[in-house]
């Protein structure tokens, strides 16, 4: 009886006890006639075997045509020896021939109610003036107490039952009671009739005769028989349809939900959650069905919302949001065209109203909304903590259990919540098992792998899908697509650009790791440009062959390839193929203007991960992206040549004054030092004069190569001018100025230039050197003194020079080698 609510558990007692009292208190001392009190409690036994199901009563109640016999025994016995052969035949209604055993308190129950109920027809009798028991009475005296006596016992027998079923299952008494007892009372006045008939041949003496008028008792039992089996076969008929119809529903409802949700179980655990939850807070049956239906339609109306609003992962606009408002309403208008039996639209509308008042559409607060829509809001909310979105992750327990507290009287309804929470380690067990059938919606893919390279590269795998994740993975493909499409045209650089593409390319495209390689016409290679994610620091340092590995014969073919081993790309490159732990690759060819630029790369740590629809899309991303990447790749390369010398490789002007400015900027705000050598490569213009421009431009490279190879990493070597350079030296004060400068000279002067085989010609280079913030705070000053100082320089050394210190760079220095001598033998030199 626990699983009664506590009115009805009330009820039950309380009739139990009073036909317990009843019995105890009219309990009879004798009974004056034992065979036949024996022969009608038989007859009541058997004939509450003649017992229909009553289909619209919940519970497994029954009805049997046991109360002709009651009626017999009152008109021949009494009231208080009828009550025990009700009694016994309640119980053997109970126990025998039943579709599941009877608790006992319904047995209990069954047995009170009877004995009540023939304690009250046999006080109705009395009064209207019934004979006694063996009481000789006339057709003409006996139609008024016995029309009293049946009234009685229809009226209590029905309405003792339909309270209970009432109670039950929380429906309106009057209308349990209209619709399964009601059209049973002209077999009530029948059976009574039949008694009459039954007991006065019994009177006198014709109990062979008394058994003709069972006919009309089984008559009425095949009667209610053929009757309930057609209110069954139309019930279970209205059933079919009506589970029909719930199921379209709820198909295409998850159809709908799985555009907007990151899985289609949302709507399946909102159902569970607010079917249990409305039980639990007492509403009726069938309330409860259209909660579930809400449940499923709730959100409907976000048909009518764009989907990039609904994706958005960032906060939404005023306009966006307002929106986001209508859909309630919308979603109401749809369903308010479908006949449910019960309310759905109105929770539809009112699932987004606050018990503040500060909800939306119409700003209706506490108990003015709904229930079913409290309920809904509660569970709704709940799932969406707990459940990843667009624009949030999900959260823990704990944290969503304290916003609902936290909401508890300002959003939601504190009864409603505190409820909710109460129930929901049942709830979640029974939502997991609900969601088993969707996980059996799978699919196995017809379409064949479309790039299929040599044996060893691709495996044979046909992954199974769910069609809901098909659902979802197209509508967010659109929305990845429009993401990518409005990335692409935001950056210039080729890393940037693939950090872009990638961010949003998982989104629809899984991988662990994402990766760009760019082809090198020159070397015929490809090399990684760009690498993100699992290893992606080892695939960052490959360098492929055309036409070996993966990625190579992508671009020899310029075909995809799909779950391919990523192994082959570390053997092609040199490396050890057995510890990298991706285990399926995806590679898709970039191509601009039929010219082949490299490829996009995406490895994943599972095998056969990938299918033709990721081929699919990473085709489709590739397509946008080349053009892109090729102009960043051209970007890049003039904005390389813009800041470099095409001489001597070496950064240029613009370039020293971008970079001279920003450590000029430093060196004040941490109150460092910044060194400047201005350098001037001495006797130039002879060389140029003496051995041609082109002997002087790979003078110059040589200089530029041992300066650049000179200073730190950090540091920067740029050529300034015609044969000038200029050092830039990080946090260097005068002395390591010093030293550097003459460490700089000294490497100029050992170098071996040889502007002709076998001729060796000596260069030199004069050096100034200026202090940041001594010599100047500004790099035009700093300029200006090393230049100074490095004409100082120049001067001194020329007078050293003319001291006889150092041969004239021009002059050649000769070495004789027997090639030489054998010719001068024969006059050629």
């Amino acid at each position: 009886m626990k699983e009664l609510p506590l009115a009805a558990r009330l009820y039950v007692s309380s009739v139990i006890i009073a036909g317990v009292a009843v019995v105890a208190f009219f309990f009879p001392r004798t009974i004056n006639h034992p065979g036949i009190f024996i022969g009608l409690l038989l007859c009541s036994s058997l004939a509450s075997a003649l017992k229909v199901n009553l289909p619209l009563a919940s519970g497994g109640s029954t009805m049997s045509v046991s109360y002709a016999v009651d009626f017999a025994s009152l008109l021949l016995l009494g009231a208080n020896e009828t009550m025990l052969v009700a009694g016994t035949s309640a119980w053997s209604q109970c126990t025998f021939k039943t579709r599941a055993p009877s608790a006992p308190f319904r047995t209990a129950f069954s047995m009170a109610s009877l004995v009540l109920t023939v304690k009250a027809a046999g006080w109705f009798y009395t009064m209207l003036g019934g004979p006694p028991p063996f009481v000789p009475y006339t057709f003409l005296s006996i139609p008024k107490p016995l029309v009293g006596a049946a009234t009685a016992y229809f009226v209590f027998n029905t309405a003792l039952v339909a309270t209970a079923i009432s109670l039950s299952t929380k429906q309106s008494m009057w209308r349990v009671w209209n619709q399964n007892f009601l059209w049973s009372a002209p077999s009530y006045f029948f059976g009574a009739g039949a008694a009459a008939v039954a007991a006065a041949i019994v009177e006198r003496g014709g109990y062979w005769m008394a058994l003709l008028t069972t006919a009309p008792v089984y008559l009425i039992y095949r009667t209610y028989k053929v009757y309930m089996g057609r209110i069954q076969d139309q019930q279970r008929h209205v059933q079919q349809v009506s589970d029909l119809h719930l199921a379209t529903i709820e198909a295409l409802a998850l159809a709908i939900d799985a555009k907007d949700q990151s899985a289609q179980s949302h709507i399946r655990r909102v159902q569970v959650y607010a079917a249990g939850l409305a039980r639990a807070l007492g509403m009726p049956e069938n309330e409860i069905q259209g909660v579930k239906t809400a449940a499923l339609l709730h959100d409907i109306g976000k048909l009518a919302v764009p989907e990039h609003i609904l994706s958005k992962p960032g906060p939404l606009t005023q306009e966006e949001f307002q929106k986001i408002r209508i859909h309630p309403q919308v979603g109401a208008e749809i369903i308010s065209g479908v006949p449910f039996p019960y309310p759905v639209a109105p929770l539809i509308m009112s699932h987004h109203e606050r018990w503040d008042g500060k909800g939306y559409p119409t700003g209706l607060k506490a108990e003015e909304i709904p229930l079913g829509a409290r309920i809904l809001s509660v569970v709704d909310y709940f799932d969406a903590l707990m459940s990843e979105r667009p624009y949030h992750k999900p959260m823990l327990f704990d944290a969503a259990i304290g916003l609902l507290h936290q909401e508890s009287g300002k959003a939601l309804d504190p009864r409603v919540v505190q409820t909710f929470i109460e129930l929901y380690p049942a709830l979640a067990a029974e939502a997991e098992i609900s969601q088993e059938p969707a996980r059996k919606l799978t699919r196995v893919p017809t379409q064949q792998i479309a790039a299929q390279p040599a044996a060893g590269l691709v495996s044979d795998s046909a992954p199974r899908t769910n069609v809901f994740q098909d659902i979802a993975l197209a509508h967010r493909e659109i929305y990845a697509l429009y993401e990518i499409a409005q990335a692409l045209g935001s950056s210039l650089g080729v890393s940037d650009t693939m950090a872009l593409i990638s961010s949003k390319l998982s989104n629809i495209v899984p991988f662990s790791c994402c990766a760009l390689f760019l082809y090198s016409d020159e070397a015929d290679t490809l090399r990684c440009r760009f690498a993100t994610g699992v290893e992606a620091e080892a695939i960052q340092t490959l360098t492929i062959q055309n036409g070996h590995g993966l990625t190579g014969w992508v671009a020899r073919n310029r075909r995809p390839l799909v779950n391919a081993r990523p192994s082959a790309d570390f053997e092609a490159a040199g490396l050890p193929s057995d510890q990298t732990s991706l285990h399926s690759a995806l590679v898709c060819p970039l191509v601009f203007n039929e010219r082949f630029i490299g490829t996009i790369s995406v490895y994943h740590v599972e095998p056969s991960v990938y299918t033709d629809d990721h081929r699919r899309l990473l085709d489709r991303i590739s397509e946008q992206a080349a053009a892109v990447i090729y102009n960043s790749i051209v970007f890049e390369q003039t904005q390389e040549d813009s800041l470099t010398d095409p001489l001597t490789g070496l950064p240029n002007t613009r370039f020293m004054f971008m970079h001279l400015t920003r450590e000029l900027a430093r060196a004040e705000r941490l109150k460092s030092e910044v060194s400047l050598l201005v350098m001037d490569l001495d006797n130039f213009k002879d060389i140029n004069d003496t051995y041609g421009h082109h002997i002087g431009d790979r003078a110059l490279r040589e200089v530029a190569g041992v300066l650049r190879t000179a200073i730190r990493p950090y540091d920067i070597c740029v050529r300034y001018a015609g044969d000038e350079f200029i050092v830039v030296l990080s946090g260097c004060g005068g002395e390591e100025a010093e030293r550097k400068r003459v460490e700089l000279q000294k490497a100029v002067d050992s170098l071996p230039f040889e502007p002709r085989p076998g001729r060796t010609l000596p260069l030199a280079i004069s050096v100034g050197a200026a202090i940041f913030p001594h010599d100047g705070d500004s790099y035009e000053a700093l300029l200006a003194t090393a230049d100074s100082r490095m004409y100082r320089d120049k001067t001194r050394r020329k007078r050293h020079l003319g001291r006889g210190g150092a041969p004239d760079p021009t002059a050649e220095t000769t070495s004789l080698t027997e090639v030489d001598v054998q010719r001068s033998a024969v006059g050629i030199i």
